[in-house]
């Protein structure tokens, strides 16, 4: 796994940190950018309360470590060392903003990806990726994997179909037997926008994860929920 990080200041806050603050900086940081909620921290290091609190607030105030969103557990204190980014498992990946599933971002990436198949014909992942590095839409590139989970849900929807080459006809630009895409909708460009396909468990990058009774799970996920009463 590569770990987003930077190199911290030559003259660090980290050099004038108490004993108490080492000790609660130092695990905080081995954690990386998986980082640890409040209660795992008292349960691995020994500090009565109030000191614990106050070496907390300390290593907030010097930047040293900032709380994050957790999905998962969104209601409990989550903290990381400042010099890392929160990983997928923590923050969602692309598909969320401020630990809130982003609906508007992953419709307007739905949208242009019918809109380059329509104009396309029929095209690859590659083909798509390239298309849209090329539109300059977003302000970063977005992974072949993030397209190919759009392109899944684009298929779960009706909106395309996923099929492969035959070498001939619309497929002579395309290797036999590359999975590619066309859309159903002839001539337009807009995927359909409703209460089915919106579903958020079509792009929620956690959905390998989610299970009836599990950590993550329908029953607990208020995406979902908001869908069921959409």
């Amino acid at each position: 796994m590569s770990l987003k990080w930077k190199q911290p200041d030559k003259k660090s806050p980290a050099d004038s940190l108490t004993d108490h603050e080492h000790i609660l900086y130092n695990l905080i940081r081995s954690k990386q950018d998986i980082g640890i909620w409040a209660g795992d921290m008292k349960g691995e290091i020994s500090l009565p309360n109030n000191i614990f609190n106050k070496s907390l607030k300390s290593l907030q105030a010097k930047n040293l470590i900032k709380e994050v969103v957790n999905i998962q557990n969104k209601g409990r204190k989550h903290y990381m060392a400042a010099e890392f980014e929160p990983s997928k498992e923590i923050s969602g990946g692309a598909w969320y903003a401020d630990g809130k599933l982003d609906v508007d971002f992953i419709n307007i990436v739905r949208v242009q990806c019918v809109r380059h198949i329509v104009r396309l014909k029929v095209a690859t992942l590659e083909g798509i990726s390239d298309a849209l590095k090329r539109s300059g839409v977003f302000r970063e590139d977005l992974t072949k994997q993030q397209i190919e989970e759009i392109l899944r849900a684009l298929v779960l929807d009706g909106d395309i179909v996923e099929l492969k080459s035959n070498g001939s006809g619309v497929f002579a630009n395309v290797p036999i037997g590359k999975v590619c895409y066309k859309s159903k909708r002839g001539s337009v460009g807009e995927p359909r926008i409703g209460a089915f396909v919106s579903i958020p468990c079509r792009v929620c990058p956690q959905i390998g994860l989610c299970t009836p009774d599990g950590i993550i799970s329908p029953k607990t996920c208020e995406y979902y929920t908001k869908w069921l009463d959409f």
